[in-house]
């Protein structure tokens, strides 16, 4: 065997031996552990191979590893620590509009077309700040911004609801998300399609989709303008991008004994305003939750009548560059992200039978996007593997830990080192929007395997599809 030469060292031989060359054998020992773990692995669940064509290790680490390993302090939340963040976002939110609305006239800049394009970057600068608002909001919901969960909700609610966010709806659902991430059943935020669902969307057959290879920027730029644009308020109003049962919750509260399947099984979806974040009755949600519901609504309310009053009183088209379009690019960012997190070629999902808690919390990726990342949108990007493992941990503590936590996942963590920044970002966003079309076993998958679950497309970029008979397709 290729391990059978091992060296068996002794400390006393191992300190006498230069450090590059203890480097050098600790590599190899490295990669021979992990060439075991991968003849191991395919006894049992065959070859698990990702869209970039590597070969997949699935995770065998606990998350009481992980407890351990992060210092103890990482877990301390300073309230006033928190605030002042706030503090600096509200500030950069005031100072920019305070710049632009004194000295972004025709008194001081009589050219309109100067004056477009300075407030179009306005409409961008306070796109990020609010952005900043709106993860400090959702560290409160996490419990990471302070011990007290009254003032969390209180401050999470306010800091929310002033950017159209129902808190304590997105809380809930965004708990579920956590709780079962990458699990194709029960997670509710970005679960990808099937190679059926998604052949569904072009009148084709499961075995004909993956030859129907025509590569459409066109519909694919389109397709993502509208995710862009629209996407959170859909998400918000009706149930996309959930799992399997939350379909199955809305068709037994709506008493369908035989609801409608597809081929495989799953139910043919509907999306009626019922599975709404802003319905205190909607699947998602239990009976217990409903007063909270109605408390997310009633900020949201209050958000509305100041805009309309705003709206009102110094006009509509002020009150869509002041509010509107920062808005816009504030959802833009938070779908983005949110995203990129969870699509990438290299990134597995699993069905309910062969996922756990530790497999789905290493099925996200970080990613670096420069000083914005680390300064404005408060790490939620960098540090996005940590924060699926332990949501509890402060921003301002969220590097370390995240350093900590690497350590113990070993070549199971995940870090896009394609570059860093906004453009490199925004590039691997269209790359995993071409490229993740759908998710699929592996084709040497075998057992429990086939519950493993990777990104294909139609395109012929990365792995191949299944190789599947043509039995039929639809016109």
């Amino acid at each position: 065997m290729f391990y059978d030469n091992l060296p068996g060292w002794n400390v006393a031989e191992l300190l006498e031996k230069p450090t590059l060359q203890i480097a050098t054998n600790c590599n190899k020992i490295i990669t021979i552990n992990h060439s075991l773990e991968i003849l191991a692995q395919r006894e049992k669940y065959g070859h698990l191979i990702d869209l970039n064509g590597k070969e997949f290790a699935i995770p065998d680490y606990t998350i009481k590893q992980i407890y351990d390993a992060i210092p103890r302090h990482c877990f301390e939340r300073n309230l006033f620590k928190s605030l002042l963040y706030v503090f600096q976002d509200l500030l950069g939110l005031f100072i920019t509009f305070y710049i632009f609305h004194t000295f972004c006239t025709p008194t001081y800049i009589p050219s309109y077309s100067t004056r477009f394009t300075l407030w179009t970057l306005y409409t961008f600068i306070q796109g990020l700040f609010g952005s900043g608002v709106w993860v400090l909001a959702h560290e409160c919901g996490h419990m990471a911004f302070s011990p007290w969960k009254i003032f969390n909700d209180t401050l999470g609610l306010i800091l929310h609801s002033a950017l159209l966010v129902p808190y304590f709806s997105w809380k809930i659902t965004h708990r579920n998300h956590h709780k079962h991430i990458a699990n194709m059943s029960t997670d509710t935020s970005f679960v990808p399609v099937t190679r059926l669902a998604y052949a569904q969307r072009f009148g084709k057959t499961i075995e004909s989709i993956a030859e129907y290879s025509e590569d459409t920027p066109i519909y694919t730029f389109f397709y993502l303008l509208f995710h862009q644009l629209v996407d959170w308020q859909v998400y918000m109003v009706i149930m996309i991008g959930v799992g399997e049962h939350w379909f199955e919750k809305q068709a037994k509260l709506k008493g369908e004994i035989n609801p409608a399947r597809n081929e495989d099984g799953t139910l043919v979806r509907k999306y009626p305003r019922s599975g709404s974040h802003y319905n205190p009755h909607s699947p998602l949600y239990t009976p217990q939750d409903a007063k909270f519901i109605f408390i997310t609504d009633i900020g949201l309310l209050i958000t509305i009548s100041i805009l309309y009053f705003m709206g009102q009183r110094y006009g509509w088209l002020n009150l869509l560059v002041w509010y509107g379009i920062p808005y816009l690019w504030v959802n833009h960012w938070l779908i983005a992200l949110t995203y990129l997190h969870h699509s990438d070629p290299s990134l597995p999902h699993y069905n309910p039978s062969t996922w756990t808690f530790t497999r789905g919390a290493a099925s996200t990726i970080d990613r670096d996007f420069g000083w914005v990342g680390r300064h404005i949108f408060h790490n939620i990007i960098e540090t996005h593997v940590l924060h699926h493992h332990i949501s509890i941990i402060p921003h301002y503590h969220a590097e370390e830990a995240s350093a900590a936590v690497q350590k113990v996942m070993g070549r199971h963590y995940r870090k896009d080192e394609s570059g860093k920044g906004m453009w490199n970002f925004m590039v691997n966003y269209w790359r995993s929007a071409t490229t993740c079309s759908w998710v699929e076993p592996s084709e040497g998958a075998v057992g429990e395997g086939k519950d493993v679950l990777f990104f294909r497309n139609r395109i012929g970029r990365g792995v191949k599809p299944a190789e599947m008979k043509v039995i039929g397709e639809s016109r």
